[in-house]
Protein backbone atom coordinates (compact mmCIF):
# COMPACT_ATOMS: atom_id res chain seq x y z
CA UNK A 1 0.00 0.00 0.00
CA UNK A 2 1.42 3.40 -1.14
CA UNK A 3 1.92 6.05 2.06
CA UNK A 4 1.37 9.42 2.23
CA UNK A 5 -1.87 11.02 2.39
CA UNK A 6 -4.30 10.88 -0.68
CA UNK A 7 -3.08 14.73 -1.91
CA UNK A 8 0.67 13.50 -1.89
CA UNK A 9 -0.32 10.45 -3.29
CA UNK A 10 -2.26 12.45 -5.58
CA UNK A 11 0.28 15.10 -6.51
CA UNK A 12 2.85 12.27 -7.32
CA UNK A 13 1.06 10.89 -10.19
CA UNK A 14 0.07 14.03 -11.47
CA UNK A 15 3.45 15.26 -11.31
CA UNK A 16 4.74 12.28 -12.98
CA UNK A 17 1.63 12.53 -15.78
CA UNK A 18 2.73 16.01 -16.13
CA UNK A 19 6.45 15.09 -16.96
CA UNK A 20 5.26 12.94 -19.48
CA UNK A 21 4.56 9.24 -17.79
CA UNK A 22 0.92 9.45 -19.37
CA UNK A 23 0.11 5.92 -17.49
CA UNK A 24 0.19 8.00 -13.90
CA UNK A 25 -2.91 9.55 -15.01
CA UNK A 26 -4.59 5.95 -15.05
CA UNK A 27 -3.12 5.92 -11.07
CA UNK A 28 -4.41 9.35 -10.51
CA UNK A 29 -7.79 8.68 -12.45
CA UNK A 30 -8.10 5.14 -9.64
CA UNK A 31 -7.45 7.10 -6.62
CA UNK A 32 -9.24 10.13 -6.93
CA UNK A 33 -12.79 8.61 -8.35
CA UNK A 34 -14.07 7.63 -5.69
CA UNK A 35 -13.72 10.83 -3.69
CA UNK A 36 -14.91 12.81 -6.89
CA UNK A 37 -17.48 10.37 -7.49
CA UNK A 38 -19.21 10.81 -3.48
CA UNK A 39 -18.22 14.17 -4.30
CA UNK A 40 -20.81 14.38 -6.79
CA UNK A 41 -23.34 12.34 -5.28
CA UNK A 42 -23.29 14.83 -2.39
CA UNK A 43 -24.34 17.22 -3.88
CA UNK A 44 -27.98 15.31 -4.58
CA UNK A 45 -26.82 13.84 -8.04
CA UNK A 46 -28.48 10.92 -9.38
CA UNK A 47 -25.97 8.28 -10.54
CA UNK A 48 -26.02 8.75 -14.48
CA UNK A 49 -25.29 12.82 -13.73
CA UNK A 50 -22.35 12.59 -10.79
CA UNK A 51 -20.94 9.77 -13.35
CA UNK A 52 -20.73 12.74 -16.10
CA UNK A 53 -19.86 15.57 -13.59
CA UNK A 54 -16.80 13.46 -12.61
CA UNK A 55 -16.01 12.68 -16.32
CA UNK A 56 -16.35 16.16 -17.21
CA UNK A 57 -13.95 16.98 -14.84
CA UNK A 58 -11.32 14.52 -15.62
CA UNK A 59 -11.78 16.00 -19.21
CA UNK A 60 -10.86 19.58 -17.93
CA UNK A 61 -7.86 18.34 -15.90
CA UNK A 62 -6.24 16.65 -19.01
CA UNK A 63 -7.09 19.61 -21.32
CA UNK A 64 -5.45 22.49 -18.66
CA UNK A 65 -3.07 19.94 -17.03
CA UNK A 66 -0.55 22.77 -17.16
CA UNK A 67 -2.53 25.23 -15.78
CA UNK A 68 -2.38 23.60 -12.62
CA UNK A 69 1.13 25.07 -10.95
CA UNK A 70 1.27 23.29 -7.68
CA UNK A 71 0.86 19.94 -8.17
CA UNK A 72 -0.40 19.33 -4.74
CA UNK A 73 -3.48 21.60 -5.73
CA UNK A 74 -4.63 19.04 -7.78
CA UNK A 75 -6.85 16.87 -5.46
CA UNK A 76 -8.32 20.44 -4.63
CA UNK A 77 -8.62 21.45 -7.99
CA UNK A 78 -10.77 18.18 -9.04
CA UNK A 79 -12.71 18.43 -5.81
CA UNK A 80 -13.90 22.40 -6.87
CA UNK A 81 -14.10 21.76 -10.27
CA UNK A 82 -16.63 18.32 -9.50
CA UNK A 83 -18.32 20.56 -6.65
CA UNK A 84 -18.53 23.34 -9.36
CA UNK A 85 -19.92 20.86 -12.07
CA UNK A 86 -22.30 19.51 -10.38
CA UNK A 87 -24.13 22.54 -8.88
CA UNK A 88 -24.71 23.65 -12.46
CA UNK A 89 -25.71 20.01 -13.58
CA UNK A 90 -28.15 20.13 -10.22
CA UNK A 91 -29.36 23.91 -11.37
CA UNK A 92 -30.32 22.77 -14.54
CA UNK A 93 -31.59 19.42 -13.69
CA UNK A 94 -34.02 21.11 -10.78
CA UNK A 95 -31.61 18.94 -8.21
CA UNK A 96 -33.17 15.83 -8.27
CA UNK A 97 -32.29 13.74 -5.05
CA UNK A 98 -30.60 10.77 -6.05
CA UNK A 99 -33.00 7.30 -6.55
CA UNK A 100 -30.55 4.53 -5.33
CA UNK A 101 -29.44 3.77 -2.20
CA UNK A 102 -27.28 1.65 -2.75
CA UNK A 103 -24.02 2.44 -3.98
CA UNK A 104 -22.82 1.47 -7.35
CA UNK A 105 -21.37 -1.88 -8.12
CA UNK A 106 -17.96 -0.40 -8.99
CA UNK A 107 -17.70 0.85 -5.49
CA UNK A 108 -18.77 -1.87 -3.57
CA UNK A 109 -16.56 -4.65 -2.13
CA UNK A 110 -16.38 -7.77 -2.21
CA UNK A 111 -16.15 -8.25 -5.77
CA UNK A 112 -20.11 -9.22 -5.90
CA UNK A 113 -19.39 -11.26 -9.44
CA UNK A 114 -17.45 -13.58 -7.64
CA UNK A 115 -20.20 -14.22 -4.70
CA UNK A 116 -22.75 -16.97 -4.76
CA UNK A 117 -26.39 -15.79 -5.62
CA UNK A 118 -27.68 -16.20 -1.97
CA UNK A 119 -25.43 -14.50 -0.62
CA UNK A 120 -25.72 -11.36 -2.51
CA UNK A 121 -28.86 -11.23 -2.19
CA UNK A 122 -28.53 -10.92 1.47
CA UNK A 123 -25.50 -8.78 0.75
CA UNK A 124 -27.89 -6.01 -1.52
CA UNK A 125 -30.75 -6.76 1.08
CA UNK A 126 -27.81 -5.10 4.28
CA UNK A 127 -26.66 -2.72 1.57
CA UNK A 128 -30.39 -1.37 0.97
CA UNK A 129 -30.94 -1.41 4.72
CA UNK A 130 -27.69 0.50 5.46
CA UNK A 131 -28.40 3.09 3.02
CA UNK A 132 -31.51 3.97 4.08
CA UNK A 133 -30.73 4.72 7.12
CA UNK A 134 -27.44 6.93 6.09
CA UNK A 135 -29.99 8.69 3.80
CA UNK A 136 -31.95 9.43 6.97
CA UNK A 137 -29.24 10.62 9.20
CA UNK A 138 -29.40 13.83 7.16
CA UNK A 139 -27.44 15.36 3.68
CA UNK A 140 -24.66 16.51 5.87
CA UNK A 141 -23.86 12.90 8.06
CA UNK A 142 -24.91 11.61 4.48
CA UNK A 143 -22.40 12.91 2.49
CA UNK A 144 -19.83 12.75 5.21
CA UNK A 145 -20.15 9.21 5.44
CA UNK A 146 -20.67 8.94 1.83
CA UNK A 147 -16.87 10.33 1.28
CA UNK A 148 -14.92 8.55 4.16
CA UNK A 149 -16.74 5.05 3.41
CA UNK A 150 -15.19 4.61 0.04
CA UNK A 151 -11.35 6.18 0.06
CA UNK A 152 -8.69 3.40 2.20
CA UNK A 153 -7.32 6.50 4.17
CA UNK A 154 -9.70 9.67 4.19
CA UNK A 155 -7.65 12.95 3.33
CA UNK A 156 -9.40 15.33 6.07
CA UNK A 157 -8.14 18.11 3.55
CA UNK A 158 -9.64 16.53 0.68
CA UNK A 159 -12.88 15.82 2.84
CA UNK A 160 -12.89 19.30 3.94
CA UNK A 161 -12.97 20.79 0.61
CA UNK A 162 -15.15 18.28 -0.78
CA UNK A 163 -17.81 19.35 2.02
CA UNK A 164 -17.22 22.80 2.90
CA UNK A 165 -16.27 21.76 6.69
CA UNK A 166 -13.98 23.03 9.01
CA UNK A 167 -11.36 19.78 9.01
CA UNK A 168 -11.40 19.72 13.05
CA UNK A 169 -14.94 19.06 12.92
CA UNK A 170 -14.82 15.98 10.31
CA UNK A 171 -13.67 13.58 13.20
CA UNK A 172 -16.40 14.73 15.91
CA UNK A 173 -19.04 14.78 13.05
CA UNK A 174 -18.44 11.51 11.73
CA UNK A 175 -18.58 9.91 15.30
CA UNK A 176 -21.67 11.43 16.19
CA UNK A 177 -22.93 10.14 12.27
CA UNK A 178 -21.79 6.69 13.29
CA UNK A 179 -23.42 6.67 16.58
CA UNK A 180 -26.87 7.67 15.19
CA UNK A 181 -26.42 5.43 12.13
CA UNK A 182 -25.43 2.46 14.99
CA UNK A 183 -28.67 3.12 16.85
CA UNK A 184 -31.40 3.50 13.90
CA UNK A 185 -29.11 -0.29 12.37
CA UNK A 186 -29.92 -1.71 15.97
CA UNK A 187 -33.32 -0.67 16.18
CA UNK A 188 -34.21 -2.09 12.80
CA UNK A 189 -35.26 -4.97 12.76
CA UNK A 190 -34.63 -5.63 9.00
CA UNK A 191 -30.43 -5.47 9.82
CA UNK A 192 -28.75 -8.07 10.34
CA UNK A 193 -25.35 -8.62 11.94
CA UNK A 194 -24.42 -11.88 10.04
Amino acid sequence: MSTGTLADRAAAAFAAYRSGDEQRMGELVDLLTPILWHTARSQGLDASSAEDVVQTAWIRLVERAGSVQDAQAVLGWLVTTVRREAWRVGRKDGRAAPTDDVPEPEHEAPRQAELDPAVLAVLRDDQRTLWRHVQALGARCAALLRLVAFVDRPDYAAVSDALGMPIGSIGPTRGRCLAKLRTALLADPAWSTR
